[in-house]
């Protein structure tokens, strides 16, 4: 389906409500995008309830402003047995510009959910069809 290949998920611009105190892009922000790409992916992997389990290793690495078109793409980096390991990508592109610069990168692990909420094997679902 998506292995191994990043893909679009998300695409917005950043507004002022997504700012912090100081007027930058507020860092949760830009997470909870990353998060929803995770989940949206890993949830039509897992063809099911999923939940973040783990947020590692997430580097800003360019700012980002208001007016910025801001880009998530995921790419599936190790399935498990009851869990999914995603690299997540923010790029954005400038106002008045075409290219797209990189700006943040995070791993995050979802986990697949039974209807207990429990963990429950990934694949499970694919082998019932």
């Amino acid at each position: 389906m998506f292995d191994k290949e990043r893909v679009l998920v998300s695409r917005t611009i950043a507004v002022p409500a997504d700012t912090n105190p100081w007027g930058d892009i507020f860092g949760g922000w830009i997470l909870s995008l990353m998060d929803i790409a995770a989940g949206s992916i890993a949830a039509r992997l897992a063809r099911g309830s999923i939940a973040t389990k783990a947020i590692k290793e997430v580097t800003f690495d360019a700012p980002i402003f208001v007016g910025d078109e801001v880009s998530v793409y995921a790419e599936i980096d190790k399935i498990g047995n009851t869990s999914v390991t995603l690299n997540i990508y923010v790029t954005i592109r400038r106002k008045g510009e075409s290219e797209e610069l990189h700006a943040v990168k995070g791993s995050f692990v979802m986990v697949a959910l039974d209807e207990n909420r429990r963990p429950r094997p990934v694949r499970q679902k694919w082998t019932e069809e």
